[in-house]
């Protein structure tokens, strides 16, 4: 029944596209029946051998094969069919594009948008595994990170049914629900330094200025997230045992690494994966079609905001509009290919992060409707990679984790009209970018290899200030002056800054080093001292959560961290912070719910010991692996 309905579908698109196409007819009903057929047939026998063709040419092959490849098979299919008159190539070319839009759409209609037809695609274009790869009892791990996750939006959305997957595994017994504690900086960068490498000590933010090298690392970018992972990596990261990392910012040392920033320009790209989806006709033209219905209602989401005047809100500009369609569309699907194919194909390990909830709560906000129906698409997606597990030649445990929460609120600049760096004032070169474009350019990065190293400013060219926004955290250099500054040195360099700082009603509290009293973290009306955990005054970290002081202790003894550190605001009443960077939905800092993410696993693999950091949780997890190895 399902068979017949898809050939109705296509015969139905073919006819469509020749009656639209001046340059093509069909003397009957019947031709254009017996060319869908051929065209179904070329794309089983002859598609595969395109694509492996061009993987074997490079990037540019497998741009050559999306752009080309359909429109050759229309072509063949088209040409050798009685009855059908075409008079070029490029007749061909579009009637490819019009038809593979219309099958895309017809195809969903006949499925109803269920999992199980998705699930069966992968399973058919995986099937040559099945008798390849041995069968075996001994499970294996698979980790789905869904970024910017808070324990409590989670707990949230399995009550209104946002999670159903998720929900029937709690349910069920099989999962348990845990809350752990990202501390600061509570970025993914650092999350995941810890969670993949045990080493979230090398990363003090999203984003940050080293004094040494008059650098600014941004970890979103391949060339400085490989740099990281050099410093972080001992070569017996999570996945160092023949697993797999897929879209993270570092590799857990996995053998294989695919659209990994870290490793993005060393060669290791997902070429033939790429190429495979591109070429399937669920994949790129199928994606496509859906990544226009995502931005269509990005626009319609955005105008209804407005016209509702929720707030807080940001502008929402057409560089997201774009990005929220790769994001919740092309990498979301992409994703989902890579890991039936390596569940199909018996990988002991993989760990996958899913941006697209993350992203789209940056900028319409953590629990907005637009934000819980990306995490229903992520939850969709856990049910298609379930059904795959089902019939792949080992048993999967089902790990879900986030790297971090979000918290919500206007930004700092729209509460009060300036940004850190106009607070900071003087020659100040503030650094900011979103978070997920470095995501997108990781895929172009994988497909363009190159190992050109980032170049530091000439020295006559360093700012008197840096002044690095990391959500609602800001990292405030003295770029002139060697090493980490103390509080006296500040004060000598830059009279008052530090005052105008911690007395803005627009921020929280900063962190120096003072030369007599250690780390002090200094509010508007009070002083803590964390060496001896005297508070002077009124305590600047009060309402900022319980880990709050041991957090700057330890973010105190890491290797880059500024001369200031400064936090936003936050409303203990409503959660809210106020972001230094353009965006309604944030994390970074401290305050709301960014340092309470999830993990829910299975309640066979036990947790021992306070989950308090994302090195706790690595442990916890590299246990796993190992329990299951040792049987």
């Amino acid at each position: 029944m399902r068979t017949a309905g898809i050939l109705l579908a296509g015969w139905a698109a073919l006819g469509i596209t020749i009656l639209v196409l001046p340059g093509l007819s069909a003397d009957s009903g019947w031709s254009v029946l017996v060319a869908a057929l051929l065209l179904g047939l070329f794309g089983v026998v002859i598609r595969p051998a395109i694509a492996a063709l061009m993987t074997r040419i490079g990037w540019a092959g497998v741009l050559a094969g999306w752009l080309l490849a359909q429109a050759a098979l229309v072509y063949l299919a088209l040409a050798i069919t009685p009855g059908i008159h075409g008079d070029t190539f490029w007749d061909a070319f579009w009637a490819s594009w019009i038809y593979s839009a219309l099958i895309s759409i017809a195809l969903w209609v006949v499925t109803a948008g269920r999992t199980e037809a998705v699930t069966r695609h992968l399973l058919w274009v995986n099937r040559r595994f099945r008798g390849k790869v041995p069968r075996t009892d001994v499970p294996g791990v698979v980790f789905v990170q869904i970024d910017g996750l808070s324990a409590p939006l989670a707990r949230w959305a399995l009550e209104t049914g946002n999670l159903p997957t998720l929900g029937r595994w709690l349910r069920s017994g099989s999962h348990v629900l845990t809350e752990w504690h990202a501390q600061l900086p509570a970025t993914t960068p650092a999350s995941q330094a810890g969670l993949l490498h045990g080493a979230s000590d090398q990363v003090p933010a999203f984003r940050w200025y080293e004094k040494d090298s008059a650098r600014l690392i941004v970890t979103n970018q391949p060339s400085d997230a490989a740099l990281v992972e050099a410093r972080l990596s001992n070569g017996n990261g999570l996945l160092a045992d023949g697993g797999v990392s897929l879209s993270n910012v570092f590799s857990g040392d996995a053998p294989t690494s695919l659209l990994t920033m870290s490793t993005a320009r060393a060669g290791r790209g997902p070429a033939r994966y790429l190429s495979t989806y591109l070429l399937d006709p669920f994949g790129l033209t199928r994606s496509m079609v859906l990544t226009v219905g995502e931005i269509v209602k990005e626009l319609h989401q955005a105008r209804r905001q407005r016209l509702r005047r929720v707030e807080p809100r940001i502008r929402r500009e057409p560089s997201y509009v774009l990005l929220r369609g790769v994001t919740n569309v092309l990498l979301r699907h992409l994703n989902l290919a890579v890991l039936a194919e390596h569940l199909m194909r018996g990988t002991p390990s993989i760990y996958c992060d899913f941006v697209d909830y993350d992203e789209i709560a940056h900028h319409a906000g953590p629990a907005r409707p637009e934000a819980l129906a990306a995490l229903e698409g992520i939850d969709g997606i856990l049910a298609n990679l379930e059904e795959v597990a089902a019939a792949a030649p080992r048993p999967y445990h089902f790990v879900v984790l986030s790297d971090h929460g979000q918290s919500q609120g206007a930004t700092f600049r729209q509460r009060y009209g300036i940004g850190l760096d106009e607070l900071v004032r003087g020659d100040v070169e503030m650094a900011t970018d979103d978070e997920q474009a470095g995501r997108a350019s990781t895929l172009r990065a994988s497909l363009l290899p190159s190992s050109a190293p980032s170049t530091p400013p000439p020295a006559n060219d360093t700012p008197e200030f840096v002044v690095v926004a990391s959500g609602n955290l800001g990292l405030v250099s003295l770029a002139r002056q060697p090493g980490r500054l103390s509080m006296e040195e500040i004060e000598k360099h830059a009279p008052g800054l530090i005052d105008r700082l911690a007395t803005h009603p627009g921020v929280g509290w900063v962190m120096v080093r003072s030369h007599h009293e250690g780390p002090t973290v200094i509010g508007r009306h009070g002083r803590r001292l964390l060496d001896t955990d005297v508070v002077i005054g009124a305590d600047p970290l009060e309402g900022f959560g319980e880990f709050a002081a041991s957090d700057l202790r330890r973010h105190d003894r890491l290797g880059h961290t500024p001369d200031i550190l400064v936090n936003s605001l936050h409303d203990p009443a409503t959660g809210e912070v106020a972001a230094f960077e353009e965006l309604v939905g944030c994390h970074g800092g401290l305050g709301g719910w960014q340092n309470r993410p999830v993990l829910i696993h299975p309640r066979d693999l036990p947790v021992e010991g306070p989950l308090d950091s994302a090195d706790a949780v690595h442990a916890v997890m590299k246990g796993w692996l190992g329990l299951i190895r040792a049987g």
